[in-house]
């Protein structure tokens, strides 16, 4: 599978984004050893989660309307943003990948989702801090984070690329902003625990 996989990624996406996918594919296998989260499972994610990063955006939405997504208006004026769902449906379609959570881990990659599993949480964070992604100590702080506590990594890592779309003058997604709202309450909530147990 991870060589028919690899050969159809070598055709469809450059060589670029191949070696960031493998990096989000080892960053993913690292987190989920860490975790003690299926390895096969964040390897099969991570290296599926851009199929469809380089489809045409006219593409992209027919496959999100075939499929039955919702496709707000931010989509529609940056079907980009549906590459990630998108690329599940490949990996099904293409692949036979059945796995249920796998598809998540796929789906939610970009934009996260609330109460989204583990297993999405490590792909959505090896997709953003790989190493190829820079060496800032910002970058460096929320790799360490990573493998701290999960839940704060995914709040923080949201407000990262916050910042970044706000200040690229990006449209932003709503569920950017719900995703990282949920973990910061779930982190919120876990401090209040451990305070009261304190």
């Amino acid at each position: 599978m991870h060589e028919k996989v690899l050969a159809w990624l070598t055709e469809n996406v450059p060589v670029s984004r191949v070696n960031h996918i493998l990096r989000v594919e080892q960053m993913a296998v690292d987190l989920a050893v860490h975790y003690k989260v299926d390895q096969q499972k964040a390897a099969m994610a991570g290296l599926m989660h851009d199929l469809a990063k380089y489809f045409k955006p006219h593409k992209l939405l027919q496959m999100a309307h075939k499929e039955g997504l919702e496709v707000d208006e931010v989509m529609q004026a940056n079907p980009h943003l549906l590459h990630a769902d998108v690329s599940a449906i490949v990996a099904r379609d293409t692949f036979g990948v059945e796995d249920k959570e796998v598809l998540q881990a796929i789906a939610n990659h970009t934009l996260g989702r609330p109460g989204m599993s583990v297993l999405c949480s490590i792909v959505f964070l090896a997709d953003s801090l790989e190493p190829g992604r820079g060496d800032t100590s910002e970058l460096q702080a929320l790799r360490q984070l990573s493998r701290q506590d999960i839940n704060q990594a995914v709040w923080k890592t949201s407000d990262y690329t916050l910042k970044f779309l706000l200040e690229s003058s990006c449209l932003v997604h709503p569920r950017v902003v719900f995703t990282r709202n949920w973990f910061l309450q779930k982190w919120k909530a876990k401090q209040a625990v451990v305070q009261q147990t304190a």
